[in-house]
């Protein structure tokens, strides 16, 4: 597999002359002669366009019966995929429910229950074969949870899935709740049930939607789902061990605090900054305060943080509505060694919803693009799956006909197979194509 870092090496000269407009509302396409992977062809069964040479299938659906006899749950958002034993790939699949939606399916156990039942939202197991990506088995493993949103893979073989609910008992969403919410909860992939879960207090309470592993550190970064939203890092106090604890801190810049673009154009595609680090106290936040804390310290603020990825020694951050058109933005953050400071520039700014909108779930491709789900809810929905070249040039990956969003993009760990959430109606979707047919 060609390394991010290696393809732009190869194509960067080639993105070299392509450059975008300004943020439009909602105008055409920027002048930009981008084939990609071709035009995208009308799906007859109405679900998913995609190219030429691309094809999907459902390996499963909201009500399909699982192993464990409970039926696949509704609002499938994040996902991370793994390399199993015996030829068996594991795609561990977020469920984004609150306290008093579902089917009513009665789960054994959970982390918290609302007028005696387990809470609905947590994880779902798909077990497949490598090979014909037959599934296997599906099962829920975790359960007692609320609006679990995104995620991350850890570089140990986890699913980092994230509470999107710093929901307090009596509060609204929090009426019957036994305990605190706002949590991050670890999946191993190696589960094979329902786990007896522990929050991760040390990670802290807030709104959370993504995390992502720098697997050389261990650190873990994570987003905030807010509109004055701020990046936060964990350093744990052992790599690999989140339970022992750590250090949670927010992304600050000497002299500038907003990264929005929102009242004025403060941040240029391609300007680094100098990134530095703030502790966090209080980091259980009963009062959900840890972005104005944050901010307090100096922390740069960021419009919606949502997807996150950690690409080649670099870290790429979705926010779903920066930018002067609120079309949303990408950040690629840098981490420092003893010779070089962290940074952090502004990668992409879409300049039109026609051309990004919304950018929420993010993943880094084999040949090193970006590729991003959509999210944004209109009278027409028109989510795509968005790539992004190595030069912050966006183009069409595939366009989803439900009203509804996708979530949850993940490759295989050989590349050859993207899988991706249809969020509601939950089904889960295994993408394969010629990858290697990009044009420019």
């Amino acid at each position: 597999m060609i390394s991010r870092r290696k393809f732009i090496d190869r194509t960067s000269a080639a993105f070299a002359a392509l450059t975008l407009l300004s943020c439009t509302d909602g105008g055409a396409d920027a002048p930009v002669n981008l084939v990609g992977y071709g035009p995208l062809k009308p799906d007859p069964e109405g679900l998913l366009d995609l190219p030429d040479g691309f094809h999907y299938r459902v390996l499963s659906r909201l009500g399909d019966v699982m192993d464990d006899g409970a039926p696949v749950p509704d609002k499938a958002d994040g996902m991370g995929c793994f390399q199993g034993a015996n030829g068996e790939l594991i795609l561990v699949r977020n469920h984004e429910l609150r306290p008093h939606e579902g089917d009513g399916t009665l789960i054994p156990a959970g982390f918290d229950s609302a007028d005696g039942r387990v809470l609905p939202g947590g994880t779902t197991h798909i077990v497949l074969d490598n090979a014909t990506l037959a599934v296997k088995r599906q099962f829920r493993s975790l359960g007692g949870t609320i609006r679990n949103c995104s995620g991350g893979v850890t570089p140990w073989s986890s699913w980092l899935s994230c509470e999107e609910a710093p929901v307090n008992p009596g509060e609204r969403y929090g009426e019957g709740l036994g305990q605190s919410h706002g949590w991050i909860f670890e999946v191993p992939a190696q589960a094979s049930g329902l786990l007896n879960p522990l929050p991760l207090r040390a990670m802290g309470r807030f709104n959370h939607e993504a995390a992502c592993v720098d697997p050389k550190s261990g650190i873990v970064y994570l987003t905030e789902d807010r509109d004055d939203g701020v990046l936060y890092r964990f350093v744990p106090e052992q790599w690999g061990s989140l339970h022992r604890g750590g250090k949670l801190q927010a992304m600050a810049i000497d002299g500038l605090g907003d990264l929005r673009n929102w009242e004025q154009h403060s941040v240029t595609t391609g300007q680094k900054f100098t990134v530095r680090w703030v502790d966090m106290q209080d980091v259980e936040s009963p009062n959900d305060d840890l972005r104005y804390q944050a901010a307090a310290k100096g922390a740069a603020v960021i419009a919606r943080g949502e997807g996150i990825h950690m690409g080649d020694d670099e870290v790429f951050v979705c926010s779903t509505s920066g930018g002067s058109g609120k079309c949303g933005q990408v950040f690629r953050y840098k981490p420092g060694n003893a010779d070089a400071s962290d940074t952090v520039e502004l990668f992409f700014e879409s300049p039109s919803h026609a051309l990004f909108n919304s950018g929420d779930n993010i993943t880094v491709a084999p040949n090193g693009h970006l590729v991003v789900c959509e999210d944004q809810y209109t009278a027409v929905v028109d989510n795509y799956l968005r790539g992004l070249t190595p030069n912050g040039v966006p183009y069409k990956m595939a366009r989803l006909r439900l009203q509804t969003e996708l979530a949850g993009a993940c490759f295989s760990p050989d590349g050859n197979v993207l899988f991706v959430n249809v969020f509601s109606p939950t089904r889960t979707l295994a993408i394969t194509g010629e990858w290697g047919r990009f044009v420019t």
